[in-house]
Parts: C-alpha cells; structure tokens; sequence
C-alpha cells in the first residue's frame, strides 16, 4: 500500500465495511457505494484490490479478513475517539464532529491516540453512543426507537453510524435535544413509520428512516 491515495481510500473502505456489519447491513458492493457515496465501478475496482492485498474476501458478501478487520478497528477506534475529543475538549459543535473526525482520524499515531484515551479517562462510545474499539463496553439490551411502545420512556443510548453521514439529520436531532442519555416518550405512531416523541418539554416529529436509526436502551425504562 504504498500509494498514498490508495492508503487513505483503503482505510474508509474497511471503516465502511465495519460499520456496515455493525448495522447488520449484509456487505455488498452497491451498498458499500451508497455509503460511501461513490459509484458502483470505483468499489468494484477498490474491492478487487483489497482483495489481491488479503484485505477482504468475497464469498458472496464482502468480509474483512484478519487483517482487514486490524486495520478497520484501529481506523475505527481512531474515528470515534477523535469525535469524542472534538466534542469534549476542543467543544466542536456536536453535529459537525463526525466529519471532522473523517480527517483527523488519518492523522492520529499510536503516541496520539494513548494520549487521547489518558486526557478524556478512557471513554467507552463517541459522542453519539458507538462503541469504541478496545474500549470494553458492555452496551444494554437495545431495540430500534421505532419500536417503542406508545406512552413508553425510555433513555436514547445510540444514534447509527449512517445517520451520522447526514450532517442535516445530526443538525436536527441536536437542535431537539436527541442526543445518547436522553428520555424519550413515544408519543404516538403512524401507520407509514414515522413517530412523535416527547423530548424534555418538546414533540419532535421523527420519520421511519431515522426512527429505526436511533437505539434506545430497553434496560433503562422509566414510567412515563
């Protein structure tokens, strides 16, 4: 991997095929594409030389293979632990973390990243609830916020990766106090998915795509 601008793509794509499986999203390569926001031809390229580099297999879904799935997790870790940092030290507003972290995540070395863990006390998940890598964290028992009950509150304990790719839905669940450790009462629900929850003193009006998004922890119900 010598080529600098293969180094850098080879990286986002073994992040991207970890966060897929993380989603439970099966890893094919039109999904990879959505994802990353780039044509079917360049992934079918990329895969086929990840592939050759003993990156990833393909047995009908893409797998990362020992050391693929090494060098996700260290991009991964990285990624999550530069969000937390922005967010907490250099207080970046919380939507925008996400992207930045895109770049920083490429620039953090071993020494750096020791140091980040000592300065913020080892933390567990990134500021929207996504497990760090190495970190221990032992998540709740979860389900899908579309899958609450009406008149059920429960605590908001992680926003998917995919919609922290959409900086307008990271902007608006900000804006509504959505964010990791807030009460959540399900208001009411329709029949096309979308969803009214109760947030502090507000409703907020959540549609079927973002309502499957956002995990709520089902060990931490509360009465409403």
């Amino acid at each position: 991997m010598s080529d600098p601008g293969y180094t850098v793509r080879c990286r986002e794509y073994a992040e991207a095929i970890w966060e897929l499986e993380e989603a439970g999203i099966p890893v094919r390569q039109v999904r990879i594409a959505r994802w990353l926001g780039v044509t079917p031809v360049s992934v079918s390229e990329m895969v086929r030389r990840m592939q050759v580099e003993g990156l990833v297999l393909i047995e009908g879904e893409i797998r990362l293979t020992e050391e693929g799935r090494y060098l996700a997790e260290v991009v991964v870790r990285r990624h999550r632990l530069a969000e937390r940092f922005l967010s907490e030290v250099l207080e970046l507003p919380w939507a925008k973390v996400h992207e930045e972290a895109e770049v920083w995540e490429t620039m953090i070395s071993d020494d750096v990243e020791k140091a980040m863990w000592a300065k913020m006390e080892d933390p567990q998940t990134c500021p929207h609830g996504n497990p760090i890598p190495g970190a221990g964290y032992q998540p709740p028992e979860m389900k899908p916020l579309s899958e609450m009950d009406t008149d059920e509150a429960l605590l908001l304990e992680r926003i998917s990766e995919e919609l922290e790719l959409d900086v307008e839905m990271m902007r608006f669940l900000d804006e509504n106090g959505l964010r990791p450790q807030c009460r959540i009462r399900m208001i009411q629900k329709d029949p096309y998915g979308a969803v009214t929850v109760e947030v502090g003193d507000r409703q907020v009006g959540i549609g079927r795509f973002a309502s499957e998004r956002l995990f709520v922890a089902v060990e931490a119900s509360r009465s409403p």
